[in-house]
């Protein structure tokens, strides 16, 4: 995976007139709803001249019944994207990630899931996400995501990245795993544990979440590390500079653990391995149409009690 530095967040450039313009197409495409969606998207976007590629294995799916949609198959060694619109929830958005973070473009999610704080418009506003690509009348928020490197005997076993988390993580019930956790090269200390999660600002509202990590908002750049039922005195989650690098060694007398980033690929984890999370080199980009603030994102997505506020806050 080419790592190089992205551009700086802001508005995109705009194209000259002579480049083609094309939008790959992402969907989670076993609801219907998200299939009527992006239908009406691809048909929106190419009746304004702009192409709409899809990845080959959601070909079907999208033109059965409606075998006039203009569009066509993505191939991923062509690149030819200029952002990646994704109709689905979270777990779509994660996938498509794949996509853009291989071709360095930008992100746009129209949200069908439940909670969907990686989306960015609802799903009743297709027609907004159309003539925002066509405008190009988006920004680009950069958001960390980690690189994850799993080694055995000093050689790099296995290599992917994370928009939310790497998780390390027991394969049966009946025993933990023994992982020292080392930071910078320092050791910290060492947790029978179920697991551990590392985890990005955008992934502290998932996985890092559920097993006791902060709320982090997306503009402070950081790591968290969030221990699994670990049987420690020092056992709490820790937030980290990014330019870190966080090891997390599975000890020779340990079981065997697996590794999964973003809940999408996974490896197995022998003992006596380690695995290293950084910094990726170059951040995830998500469009945004809008100006939400991330506590109002949260307020909405949590239904968090907020009777009674005045508004005596700062202005």
């Amino acid at each position: 995976m080419d790592q190089d530095s992205a551009a700086s967040a802001g508005s995109p450039p705009p194209l000259e007139a002579a480049d083609e313009r094309a939008v790959l197409l992402v969907t989670h495409s076993g609801r219907e709803s998200a299939v009527a969606i992006s239908r009406a998207v691809a048909r929106g976007l190419a009746s304004r001249g702009v192409a709409v590629r899809v990845p080959a294995d959601e070909v079907a799916d999208l033109t059965l019944d409606a075998t006039d949609l203009p569009v066509q198959v993505w191939r991923p060694e062509s690149g030819g994207c200029e952002i990646v619109v994704v109709v689905g929830g979270d777990g779509t958005i994660l996938r498509a990630a794949e996509f853009a973070v291989a071709v360095d473009v930008p992100l746009l999610g129209v949200n069908l899931g439940h909670v969907g704080f990686l989306a960015e418009v609802e799903s009743d506003a297709a027609a907004d996400v159309v003539a925002a690509v066509v405008d190009r009348d988006y920004r680009v928020e950069e958001r960390l995501a980690v690189d994850v490197r799993v080694l055995h005997g000093g050689k790099q076993q296995w290599r992917s990245f994370a928009l939310n988390e790497a998780s390390l993580e027991k394969t049966t019930r009946r025993q933990m795993i023994e992982v020292l956790l080392e930071i910078n090269g320092h050791p910290l200390s060492r947790w029978g544990c179920d697991g551990v999660v590392v985890a990005t600002p955008t992934g502290s509202t998932a996985y890092a979440w559920s097993v006791g990590g902060p709320v982090v908002w997306p503009g402070v750049s950081a790591m968290l590390v969030a221990p699994i039922s670990a049987h420690a005195l020092f056992a709490r989650p820790l937030v980290v500079d990014p330019a870190t690098t966080v090891a997390l060694e599975v000890a020779v007398d340990s079981q065997e653990a697996v590794l999964t980033c973003d809940g999408r690929r996974e490896t197995p984890v022998a003992p006596g391995s380690r695995v290293e999370v950084t910094a990726l080199a170059r951040p995830v980009r998500l469009a945004r149409l809008h100006t939400a603030d991330f506590t109002d994102r949260l307020v909405a997505k949590f239904h968090l009690p907020v009777d009674g506020w005045r508004g005596g806050g700062p202005r």
